[in-house]
């Protein structure tokens, strides 16, 4: 049976053709030493700035596509499924970064920061998380005050991916005494020249090794007014609360489509190895295993298509979002963890690739809201 996506067009098809051929030809090769290096090169984002897969569905003043959500879909899980390496650092800067830009930003500040976004010049980041918070985003204690035409910012954050690369990271920090959301801003900090920011250590993860993941460090980093997003302080949770069903659709694409690939991995890796004179498909137990896997998938892949659906008519709700990242995280974990298992004492060889799969699954049960807080947001809604 063949299915395709009901977002899925014709020219969409044939913007994805030559994409996935410069992947495996131009990006893939680099996988292996990205992973040791544990970043990634910056030839690699100007290469996808030129093949327009970089902010595809920012409007093409901005040096974007003008395209629509699909498009930001599609290269998404061609990434995740042929340069995996690759996709949490474009996610989060195209998925997420421009689009606190283009959202939030006035015409100046996106004609200076988004073409050279789409082109891969500059690199975006997002600065959540703190030592001391994770989830609970009312907490921040990064502090940005007013001084004059600039603020000076102070503070720290971590995990935070793109970190080592980052020329614009969008951070979310108090800028007022109001208790809660009431205080939290948003500002564009331009990394290049900025005597009070520094990065810190490339942090040593279990998974997803070619993505940078850093402490950042604010000691009166200077910030100039004009890089507050939106037009007044005190907006950014709100800000943060609109967009988080993007991030958090972009990790349930993620999911569906790693998920597709292990599940693809294994049967193939199952009817070519032999255990006791017959391939491993031929026993009942992986058949069966694979067959719930197989189903499980294009049940998640139905309904990830109908939340892009709703994301692409701009009806995409936060419960609905949680729902997709939280399931599908979970049926990733749950399905690797299973393919793995059927490639037996080779699975666990960091050469085969379910098993990097499998480290690399299980932050995304963490990550844009732990799947705990998921729930609670879905429970909130019954």
């Amino acid at each position: 049976m063949t299915y395709r996506s009901p977002w899925m067009t014709d020219e969409l098809e044939t913007f994805r053709e030559p994409f996935r051929r410069f992947l495996a030809k131009d990006l893939a090769p680099h996988a292996e030493r990205w992973r040791k290096e544990k970043i990634t090169d910056r030839s690699a984002w100007l290469a996808l700035g030129e093949m327009g897969a970089l902010l595809p569905s920012v409007p093409e003043a901005y040096g974007g596509l003008g395209a629509s959500f699909a498009y930001d879909a599609a290269v998404i899980e061609d990434i995740e499924t042929m340069v995996p390496e690759m996709s949490t650092p474009v996610s989060v800067h195209s998925n997420i970064v421009a689009h606190y830009i283009n959202e939030y930003g006035n015409e100046e500040q996106k004609k200076r920061w988004l073409p050279k976004m789409a082109s891969g010049e500059f690199i975006g980041a997002v600065a959540m998380t703190e030592p001391g918070t994770g989830s609970d985003l009312q907490a921040v204690r990064t502090r940005a005050r007013k001084q004059g035409n600039a603020y000076s910012l102070n503070g720290s954050k971590t995990f935070i991916t793109n970190g080592q690369l980052a020329d614009l990271i969008v951070v979310v920090a108090r800028t007022s005494d109001e208790p809660g959301a009431k205080g939290i801003s948003l500002l564009v900090l331009e990394a290049e020249g900025n005597d009070g920011f520094r990065r810190g250590r490339n942090l040593d993860k279990i998974g997803l090794n070619a993505s940078d993941t850093s402490e950042l460090f604010f000691d009166n980093a200077f910030v100039p007014a004009e890089n507050l997003l939106g037009p007044a302080e005190g907006q950014g949770f709100i800000q943060l609360m609109q967009q988080l069903p993007r991030e958090r659709l972009g990790l349930a694409i993620g999911a569906v489509a790693a998920i597709e690939r292990a599940v693809q991995v294994t049967v193939d890796y199952t009817k070519e190895r032999k255990a006791f004179n017959q391939p491993i498909i031929a026993f009942q137990n992986s058949a069966f295993k694979l067959a719930e896997r197989k189903t499980e998938a294009l049940i998640a892949r139905v309904f990830l298509d109908y939340c892009i659906m709703q994301m692409i008519a701009g009806d995409l709700d936060a419960v609905t979002a949680s729902m997709a990242k939280y399931w599908c995280s979970d049926k990733q974990v749950e399905t690797i963890d299973e393919c793995l298992q059927l490639h037996g004492g080779y699975g666990y060889m960091q050469e085969y690739p379910i098993s990097r799969m499998f480290v690399d699954a299980r932050i995304q049960k963490i990550y844009g809201g732990t799947n705990e807080i998921m729930k609670l947001l879905i429970a909130r809604s019954l």
